[in-house]
């Protein structure tokens, strides 16, 4: 990563030369020597001279400051510097109507995608800054090698078996149907034991627990692949460390709906029980979190960024979205304690190599793990 931000630093660097002249009080002090024509206006010149227009002139450091980091700048050169990596994305969706959805977002128009639904890499195409994109159903069929894992609002619509505890021990909820309404559901106890009641820890204390076997399997397939091979998984999505019992619910239209009315018409979800996602990587890899989404945002700078993005808006109706999209990420109410962020990392990854498993490291890492802890400003 060092070396791609470096290149393009450098890159930057040389583009901006020449290209802005520095003016106060209607006096040139410096300019380039290239004629105008000649100079490429670019959206960080646009972006520079509306600031200048508005605010004044600024000053040699933030004009720096704004060339080397800016995203419009940095993120639309992003792609050039990409071409000469061996990098490339791989999407795991089993919706052919969400793969379609992401591909519009994704891939360049002028590169028809190839398509093969026979093939485990289903669909594939090239992004719009010339980086390799493919489409796989299943984990398994990605190729190893060292990557990053997003897992983002995943892990909540894998099924669960749900269990009750009862005088006779575990009894898994079933649905069968109503003797009184022949076409209506309910839930009823098993009988006896289930198989899936082997998923259930035996220090478990709560009474009602579901649990996620399909999480497990993908746990184990990405802790092995980052043991082998390096990287890291980053896990965003509704959830708990073992804590909530009945999560299983159902929404149509954003509002809740009852999982067993009318199926196939709701989204079914069930909060991701993180304590079985850290006991299913079985010690191969470490793991962070869960955090609050509020704690994570906080950590990764959120706060300064509002302020940077407010104070350059001199429309009052884009400071008031500004506020309203703050308030919907971090308030405790809304999103900021509901959604959590997990991380599997290498051992190695933290000091002395420890066999970390614990929801924090208990020692401080070699470097911050960013959202995970403080950001510190140096």
């Amino acid at each position: 990563m060092s070396v791609l931000l470096l290149s393009g630093r450098a890159w930057l660097c040389s583009a901006a030369r020449g290209v802005f002249p520095c003016l106060w009080r209607g006096k040139c002090f410096c300019t380039g020597n290239e004629r105008a024509e000649k100079n490429p206006t670019t959206p960080m010149l646009r972006h520079l001279v509306y600031k200048i227009k508005s605010t004044g002139p600024i000053t040699v450091a933030e004009y720096m400051k704004e060339v080397l980091t800016n995203p419009a700048k940095v993120f639309s050169q992003l792609g050039s510097v990409l071409k000469n990596c061996d990098i490339s994305i791989h999407l795991v969706e089993v919706s052919q109507k969400l793969s379609e959805i992401q591909a519009v977002t994704l891939t360049e128009e002028k590169v028809p995608l190839e398509r093969n639904a026979d093939s485990p890499v289903y669909m594939k195409g090239v992004s719009k800054t010339g980086i390799p994109v493919c489409w796989y159903r299943n984990l398994q069929d990605v190729p190893k090698g060292y990557s990053f894992y997003l897992a983002h609002e995943f892990f909540d619509v894998l099924p669960v078996h749900k269990f009750q505890k009862t005088p006779q021990g575990w009894r898994e909820v079933l649905i069968d149907t109503d003797p009184q309404v022949s076409d209506k559901l309910r839930f009823v106890l098993a009988p006896c034991a289930t198989p899936a009641e082997a998923f259930i820890h035996h220090d478990e204390k709560r009474d009602h627990v579901e649990v996620c076997p399909d999480a497990g399997v993908v746990i184990q397939e990405l802790s092995q692949r980052i043991a082998l091979t390096g990287g890291a998984a980053l896990i965003a999505d509704y959830g708990h460390d073992g804590t909530k019992t009945d999560t299983f619910r159902g929404f149509c239209g954003h509002k809740l709906h009852d999982v067993l009315i009318a199926p196939g018409m709701a989204d079914l979800t069930a909060d991701v029980d993180f304590s079985y996602l850290r006991r299913m990587a079985q010690g191969q890899v470490a793991s962070l979190g869960p955090i609050t989404q509020q704690t994570f945002l906080k950590n990764m700078g959120i706060d300064v960024r509002l302020k940077i993005l407010a104070d350059k808006s001199h429309e009052p109706s884009v400071r008031e979205q500004l506020l309203q999209g703050y308030d919907m990420l971090m308030n405790p109410k809304k999103m900021g304690e509901r959604f959590h962020f997990f991380a599997l990392l290498p051992h190695q990854r933290l000091r002395g190599g420890s066999h970390q498993t614990e929801a924090r490291p208990s020692r401080p890492s070699v470097a911050p793990v960013a959202g995970f802890a403080d950001l510190a400003w140096r």
